[in-house]
């Protein structure tokens, strides 16, 4: 079975991904070691079908920068909220799994959602249905319906946020629409 060939467009981000990652692994961003971990990049993507990573072919970087700092300051203000909880609480917390179904099919917005919200203290992805999109979060501090459904709202913030970063026009353009409504 032959499988079909990627084009270099398509493969570039995910081989300098790689790079970035050997670099990062091995605390060692020489050229000699990045070249070494650039043959390896090709070398895996080669040898190791990886499905091609559908790439929207946008990036906004106005959007980018705000989303950063935002997604910084929600780290730093649920670590504290997650430091009071285990002060004034302890382990009576209340924590539920909450079902959230994206707007987006793209595994690759789907993953940078997941991997975004996972990073915020207090909620984690524990699983993933690809044919729905649906994102199965672990949350602490949830314990009446009103929680939970804050908990979707930010949860498609975030998405939102992402799709205006990097999105297919169609996405951008249906949270444009479901804004608007």
């Amino acid at each position: 079975m032959s499988r079909r060939r990627i084009s270099l467009r398509q493969e570039l981000p995910l081989l300098v991904w790689l790079v970035i990652v050997w670099g990062a692994l091995w605390q060692d961003f020489s050229p000699g070691n990045l070249l070494f971990g650039a043959l390896l990049a090709v070398a895996v993507a080669r040898l190791f079908y990886l499905p091609p990573v559908e790439l929207s072919g946008r990036f906004n970087i106005l959007y980018a920068i705000p989303f950063a700092l935002a997604f910084l300051a929600k780290v730093v203000v649920a670590s504290a909220q997650v430091l009071h909880l285990a002060i004034t609480r302890g382990p009576k917390v209340t924590n539920a799994v909450v079902a959230v179904t994206l707007r987006s099919h793209q595994d690759l917005m789907v993953t940078a959602t997941g991997h975004v919200i996972s990073l915020i203290p207090g909620s984690l992805v524990v699983e993933v249905d690809r044919s729905t999109s649906t994102l199965y979060l672990h949350a602490i501090n949830i314990s009446t319906p009103e929680d939970v459904e804050n908990l979707r709202n930010e949860v498609r913030s975030i998405e939102a946020g992402l799709i205006r970063i990097m999105g297919t026009r169609e996405e951008l353009e249906a949270v444009r629409m479901e804004a608007a409504a």
